[in-house]
């Protein structure tokens, strides 16, 4: 590797060892910065609360199944409803969180942007995480229905087939 090649991935900031920086060769590289740039937080162009939403279905739906499975009425009958209520309770704490954090951060120091922005923000995030809470209780409410689905197409085709 020649030393243009390794300039261009990592290097100190001005060639001072002493100023740190947080590239690195995963995370430097095209691909990976492609994905991390089209993050719903850095994604251009999209509006608070739509940052927000697309952010809170996406925590909401993968709480669920962790509070369900690992909590700590995961042998009982109301397991998926214990974890529907804890994800809950997660999801307005981490709201509560968002909205403490717009008033104590500087003005446009990320995407999101200014106070107002951020109440935006985590008002989509608390829409979002109790929709993504919901289907993921849901269909973990109706697994059993949903494990008969393919039998049910099949013989479905076989009838008009």
């Amino acid at each position: 590797m020649t030393q243009a090649q390794s300039s261009s991935y990592v290097s100190a900031p001005g060639s001072n060892p002493q100023v740190g920086t947080f590239l690195t060769p995963i995370n430097n590289t095209p691909a990976i910065r492609f994905f991390i740039d089209w993050l719903p937080i850095s994604r251009p162009g999209m509006a608070p609360l739509s940052r927000g939403l697309e952010i809170g279905m996406a925590h909401g739906y993968w709480l669920v199944g962790p509070f369900t499975l690992l909590g700590p009425l995961r042998n009982e009958a109301v397991a998926s409803l214990a974890g529907f209520f804890s994800a809950g309770a997660l999801i307005v704490l981490m709201t509560a969180a968002l909205s403490m954090y717009a008033y104590v951060s500087p003005a446009n120091d990320t995407p999101v942007g200014n106070a107002e922005d951020w109440s935006m923000f985590s008002s989509g995030f608390l829409m979002g995480g109790f929709g993504g809470a919901i289907v993921a209780y849901l269909l973990i409410e109706n697994a059993d229905l949903l494990s008969v689905l393919p039998d049910f197409l099949g013989t479905f085709r076989g009838l008009t087939g």
